[in-house]
């Protein structure tokens, strides 16, 4: 016997997924999407990732550091002396990558705002806007360096983490 003609049709069409529905969002997620699409918002809390992450990073490096007198310093007072340090090295890492993170996340938000857009070319900009304003105190040449420095990093970096 001779197969029907639709027979081969109805395999192909049980081989297909089926297709699910567009699921609308609902309003939590709506509110939670406009809260982060604020500016504002998206910079306070970059700013306070960035503490964190400083916080810890300076935890970690400032325990590596020796004492310049190690011979002559007891155990306590080593020990002392590097929980002193590991304190003043946090605290200043985290208000540098705070005062950088917060820096870079709005800047990069009010570009791509202005913009309508979600590019390289927000990543450049505002990478060059916070290595500008990081480094300004130096004059200049310093703040020329700190734009072209930190743009290029900030590209490096979105193009290591953008891998579609």
């Amino acid at each position: 016997m001779a197969e029907p003609p639709n027979s081969s049709l109805g395999s192909n069409e049980a081989e297909k997924p089926a297709i699910e529905p567009i699921r609308m969002p609902t309003v939590e997620e709506i509110r939670g999407q406009d809260l982060w699409n604020n500016c504002a918002m998206r910079s306070v809390v970059s700013g306070a990732m960035g503490g964190g992450l400083g916080l810890f990073m300076g935890l970690f490096l400032g325990s590596l550091e020796n004492p310049i007198m190690q011979s002559e310093m007891s155990a306590k007072e080593q020990f002392i002396f590097t929980a002193k340090q590991m304190g003043r090295r946090s605290w200043s890492s985290a208000k540098a990558f705070a005062v950088m993170g917060f820096i870079f996340s709005a800047a990069e938000c009010v570009v791509e705002k202005a913009r309508a857009k979600h590019d390289m070319t927000n990543t450049v900009v505002a990478g060059c806007v916070t290595g500008g304003s990081i480094s300004a105190k130096g004059g200049p040449k310093a703040a020329c360096a700190g734009c072209a420095g930190f743009a290029a990093f900030s590209v490096l970096i979105e193009k290591f983490l953008d891998r579609d």
